[in-house]
């Protein structure tokens, strides 16, 4: 858990699903996902919470992939935090 607190920036995306559809966002996450390099490590989703939570909820509990490690929630409400599996360069 303490390895999290250093992950550099060239070792996480950010990801912005704002005022997007739910098949829209699950599109981009996948994308992101499949085309991220072996060296990222995470994956920050900014989904928001206040106009709604279609996407948050997809994210957090609906969401499935085969790199994903684990989901963590931050205390910002608005965010999800998405860990890769590490792979092999």
């Amino acid at each position: 858990m303490l390895d999290d607190m250093f992950i550099t920036d060239e070792e996480r995306i950010v990801l912005d699903l704002h005022d997007m559809e739910k098949q829209e966002a699950m599109f981009y996450l996948e994308r992101a996902i499949d085309t991220a390099e072996p060296k990222i490590k995470e994956i920050v989703v900014v989904h928001g919470y206040r106009k709604g939570q279609v996407i948050m909820n997809m994210v957090r509990k609906e969401f499935k992939h085969k790199r994903i490690d684990r989901k963590e929630i931050p205390f910002n409400k608005g965010v999800t935090l998405i860990y890769l599996k590490s792979q092999k360069y």
